[in-house]
């Protein structure tokens, strides 16, 4: 048993240390990479960038480290102005309707890290192997709204949380194929779920009565855990060739994407035993959690009383009305791409618009428009900048550099999440990474190729070789 944990402890701590999904120049730009991803971090955002990575080195990544998290509401500068101050009416209803419109207080935490050494490309084609941990938590508008406004004109108050921690590996081939003005390229994911928790949205269900006379409630929260889940996903990618340093592209990303829980799995088979466990007892594929509370009349003549609130905790059975396991599929977020890019002779400015489908994980479902810069001016030191758009604040300003020479490759990028400076952001995201190539780097920079040079001059208007002889004689 202490073997498998030491297992899985190096495992993860391999991840989080040496490796990385996310690379700095996306975080820079923004995101803004639809038409400028390069060899093996064309993957992720458009496969058919590879194609044009044929008459390229091979890349080879190293490793490196990749953090964000974010929230939808708290900064440093809401925190200052909340801070020893009397709300008004008009203030508060600010809040609250801000916060309703975005399901409650988010917190978004992820993490894309690739294995070391299994991500690779040459060629027209990419194998990728990247680790991907989400987690989502999010406390009720309702909760706000009892604290602002207490129990006046709030008889019935939604006091529903949201938890979602999901960990999953993917393991990834990619190829190109190009064509006279175009490309075309697909990525092929297997999805190996490591772990997942998360709250039943059709089984949990919270709510708080008040009334001028008392407060009372109950709650129920039903959450399911799956450990080595499996599932399948593929990414479409449309760019075409450079026309006068321009470039157009368009990709879908973790199309039909999802992973199925409480099934056989490759993992499950490697470690034998569940490794999660609740209140002392080990959880399995066959059991569920389900956490139960209620509130009993709070009123101000019983305050004193111990049964006013009542909670438990029980490990139930998740079996179907056959007795056997109940499956779930959790999908995995998809996100539509389309963007285009200028490179001129020393900046490349890229721009791209995305959106995905639902407001899980790395995914929203509202337009979001970005815009970068990479700057060439000094040699082996590209110089990025970029800033994206999703609406009211959810804003992001990013900034890096890399250092290419020879075979090395070191980028780092930084990006403010929702937010223009410290005080203001509500969220940042930081990445480092090491990349090798081969000992003629990459040169992104348009240059001439032999075939571009000077035409030859025709045969008809070289001087005739006999009358040459004859004059010299």
């Amino acid at each position: 048993m202490r073997f498998k944990l030491y297992l899985l402890m190096v495992i993860f701590a391999m991840n989080f240390i040496f490796s990385q999904k996310r690379d700095p120049r996306t975080v820079a730009l923004a995101g803004a990479t639809t038409t400028v991803a390069d060899g093996i971090y064309a993957v992720g955002y458009n496969p058919a960038l590879i194609a044009y990575q044929k008459d390229k080195p091979f890349m080879l990544q190293l490793g490196g480290i990749d953090i964000g998290m974010k929230n939808n509401y708290l900064s440093i500068a809401t925190l200052n102005a909340l801070n020893g101050d009397t709300l008004e009416n008009d203030e508060k209803s600010y809040i609250l309707n801000r916060l309703e419109r975005n399901g409650g207080l988010r917190l978004d935490l992820d993490g894309h890290l690739a294995i070391p050494f299994l991500n690779f490309s040459s060629g027209n084609m990419v194998l990728s192997s990247n680790m991907n941990y989400l987690s989502t938590y999010s406390l009720p508008a309702g909760l706000v709204r009892l604290i602002l406004e207490g129990n006046a004109n709030n008889p019935n108050i939604d006091m529903t949380f949201g938890l979602e921690i999901m960990g999953v590996n993917e393991f990834g081939f990619s190829f190109a194929v190009p064509f006279d003005s175009y490309a075309v390229g697909l990525t092929v994911k297997y999805l190996q779920g490591l772990f997942y928790m998360g709250l039943d949205p059709d089984s949990s269900k919270a709510d708080l009565i008040t009334t001028p006379q008392a407060v009372y409630g109950s709650g129920k929260y039903y959450l399911r855990q799956g450990f080595g889940g499996s599932g399948y996903g593929i990414d479409i990618g449309l760019v075409t060739k450079e026309f006068n340093r321009l470039r157009f592209g368009v990709s879908i990303i973790n199309a039909s994407a999802s992973i199925g829980w409480n099934k056989p799995s490759l993992l499950k088979d490697a470690l034998k035993e569940y490794p999660l466990k609740w209140g002392g007892e080990r959880l399995s594929d066959s059991v569920a959690v389900l956490y139960t509370y209620s509130i009993d009349s709070l009123r101000a003549d019983n305050l004193s009383s111990g049964k006013l609130f009542t909670s438990s905790s029980a490990i139930v059975k998740n079996l179907d009305e056959n007795g056997k396991v109940k499956k779930f599929n959790i999908s995995y977020p998809t996100i539509f791409r389309i963007g285009g890019s200028y490179r001129g002779d020393e900046v490349l400015i890229s721009s791209d618009l995305s959106t995905g489908f639902e407001n899980r994980f790395f995914s929203t479902a509202q337009w979001k428009w970005a815009i970068g810069a990479e700057l060439y001016r000094f040699d082996n030191l590209p110089l990025r900048l970029g800033f994206s758009w999703e609406g009211m604040d959810r804003t992001e300003f990013g900034m890096g550099a890399g250092f290419h020479g020879g075979p090395v490759m070191i980028d780092v990028g930084f990006s403010f999440k929702s937010g223009m400076w410290i005080h203001t952001m509500k969220g940042l995201n930081f990445s480092l990474g090491f990349t090798m190539t081969s000992f003629k780097g990459r040169d992104s920079k348009n240059k001439k190729s032999p075939e571009e040079g000077p035409s030859p001059l025709p045969e008809e208007s070289l001087p005739d070789q006999k009358q040459e002889q004859k004059t010299s004689n």
